[in-house]
C-alpha cells in the first residue's frame, strides 16, 4: 500500500512539474521580442521616413503583436492621380492586421510634399476637412475640432508601438511626423513603407473581378470613418 501511494504521489509531482514546464515555455513564447529602434533607410526612402529594419520586405515577421497597432493611412479611393507615377488611387488590397485611416483626414500636406508631387506629375491631392492643420512654421499643428486629439489618441494609442504604411511611404511619413510633433514617443512609431511594394504572404485582396469588370469590395476593409459634420469646430 505504501509503495502504491508513493507511486501515485510521485506521478502527481512529475505531472505538476511537467505542467509547470509547459506553462512556463508557453509564457516564454508569448513574451514578444523587443523591436529594433526606428532607423531610417538611406536616400529618398529615408527622406520619406521609411524604416530600415521594419518595412514592406520584413513586415511579415512583425505581425500579430499585442504590443503594436497597425495602421494603413490610404484613402479607399484617393483623389490624387497616383497612376501617373505607377501607383494606384484605389485601395486594391492591404496587409492582414492593418486598419485603414486616411492620412488626408488627419492633416494637410507640407508645401515641400505638394511641390514634389507636382514634379512627379501627381495632381488632385485632397484639400478637404482635416482634424489638424499644419501651421505656417511647418512643424506644429493646431486642432480644428474639439474632439481631434481624442480621436487621434484612440486611433494611435500612445502605450503601443505604431506601425504606419500607405501606398509608397509618403503619407505614412507625414503622419509619423505629426504624431511626434503632437507628443507621441518617436521610438514607438515606425513608417513601414508602402503596400505597392509588398510581396509577403498576408495580403488581403480588395480588388475583385466580377461580370468582366473590376470591383472593389471595400466592405472587407477595417476602416476608421471620421464624420466631420458631427464634430465641434474650434473657434479661431
Amino acid at each position: 500500500m505504501v509503495k502504491k501511494i508513493l507511486i501515485i504521489v510521485g506521478s502527481l509531482i512529475i505531472g505538476i512539474f511537467g505542467g509547470y514546464l509547459i506553462f512556463a515555455n508557453l509564457n516564454k513564447a508569448n513574451i514578444e521580442e523587443p523591436l529594433p529602434k526606428p532607423e531610417l533607410e538611406e536616400g529618398l526612402r529615408g527622406k520619406y521616413g521609411i524604416d530600415k529594419n521594419i518595412n514592406e520586405k520584413t513586415i511579415d515577421n512583425y505581425l500579430n503583436r499585442t504590443d503594436t497597432v497597425y495602421r494603413d493611412v490610404r484613402m479607399l479611393v484617393d483623389s490624387a492621380t497616383w497612376e501617373n507615377k505607377g501607383g494606384d488611387r484605389y485601395l486594391s488590397g492591404y496587409i492582414k492586421g492593418f486598419e485603414v485611416i486616411p492620412s488626408v483626414y488627419l492633416t494637410g500636406f507640407t508645401d515641400e510634399y505638394i511641390e514634389q508631387k507636382r514634379k512627379e506629375n501627381v495632381s488632385g491631392l485632397y484639400t478637404g476637412k482635416t482634424l489638424f492643420t499644419l501651421n505656417d512654421d511647418g512643424k506644429t499643428y493646431s486642432a480644428n475640432y474639439e474632439e481631434s486629439m481624442d480621436i487621434l489618441e484612440t486611433i494611435f494609442p500612445k502605450n503601443k508601438n505604431i506601425f504606419i504604411m500607405c501606398g509608397a511611404g509618403g503619407y505614412a511619413g507625414q503622419i509619423k511626423d505629426m504624431l511626434i510633433a503632437l507628443g507621441w514617443d518617436k521610438n514607438k512609431i515606425y513608417n513601414v513603407g508602402g503596400y505597392w511594394y509588398y510581396e509577403g504572404n498576408n495580403s488581403v485582396k480588395v480588388k475583385e473581378h466580377r461580370n468582366e469588370k473590376d470591383y472593389y469590395n471595400f466592405g472587407k476593409v477595417p476602416y476608421y470613418n471620421i464624420d466631420f459634420d458631427i464634430l465641434n469646430e474650434v473657434k479661431k
